[in-house]
């Protein structure tokens, strides 16, 4: 198993890198990596090299690093989720999951029947746990967690999102916004991606690093109890798309990861 350490000025710093306190004290104290260990290093923006150690204590570890390369294994289309936050235990366990299946954004979204918005202390030990599944899963690219808003001020932003939409010349989607706007109703029609997502649609060169130039669809998913009747009404007023994820009822972390595993495009 490579063993993969954070390091997001990795291009400031190379070719002589230290790595950040608590990554440098993983190292040495789980690892327990030597001198002239082989590792790798990523920044979180798509970047990734190789490095050898160069000296290791307790609280510091020094590598020499290779060539910088620029690592494309994000999806072809950029999945956010706007999401009514299951309670602690389980909202850590979605933001592995969501990381790992290449969701590019979270919302937490406080509805109508949200019980309580995540906190700013528990929102940084969530972005933490992003970047423990990045490590483990190869990936090269934080999933964002953005900071908590209203069902209203996410309103806003969708209605923003159309406006800037129509705007653009065909084919070309504005930077932040999306292409498709769905919300998990139950009684739906099912949840199924678009059959050609990027038809008509630039996305670079193969290999070559366009993470802003994807196209990118929002996903609305509930709270515990689901979305209230007045934010459906709204959803509707905004043309928001109605899916639904089967005849079973799922909880908030168990919808999320069925709408990622779904619309994700590799």
């Amino acid at each position: 198993m490579t063993r993969r350490y954070y390091v997001p000025d990795l291009r400031t710093q190379a070719p002589v890198v230290q790595l950040p306190d608590e990554e440098a004290s993983h190292a040495a104290r789980v690892m327990r990596i030597q001198p002239g260990d082989r590792i790798e290093l990523f920044d979180g923006t798509g970047h990734q090299s190789g490095a050898e150690v160069v000296s290791v204590s307790k609280r510091e570890c020094v590598v020499r690093c290779d060539a910088i390369e620029t690592v494309n294994r994000e999806p072809r289309v950029a999945v956010d989720l706007a999401i009514g936050f299951p309670k602690p235990d389980r909202a850590k366990e979605m933001m592995e999951r969501l990381t790992e299946l290449g969701v590019a954004r979270v919302f937490p979204v406080v509805f109508e029947r949200t019980q309580r918005p995540p906190s700013d202390n528990f929102l940084s030990k969530l972005r933490r746990i992003v970047i423990e599944a990045c490590k483990q899963s190869g990936r090269n690219v934080l999933m964002e967690i953005e900071s908590p808003l209203g069902f209203e001020s996410l309103a806003k932003k969708i209605s923003e999102s159309q406006a800037k939409r129509e705007t653009e010349p065909s084919g070309q989607p504005a930077v932040a916004s999306w292409q498709r706007i769905l919300v998990a109703m139950p009684n739906s029609p099912p949840l199924i991606a678009m059959e050609d997502p990027l038809q008509g649609i630039s996305t670079g060169e193969a290999g070559q690093s366009n993470f802003d130039g994807r196209p990118r669809t929002l996903v609305l998913i509930g709270p515990e109890g689901g979305v209230s009747g007045a934010e459906q009404q709204r959803c509707d007023e905004l043309g928001v798309e109605s899916i639904g994820l089967g005849s079973r009822i799922l909880r908030v972390e168990t919808a999320a990861s069925v709408v990622a595993a779904r619309l994700v495009v590799d």
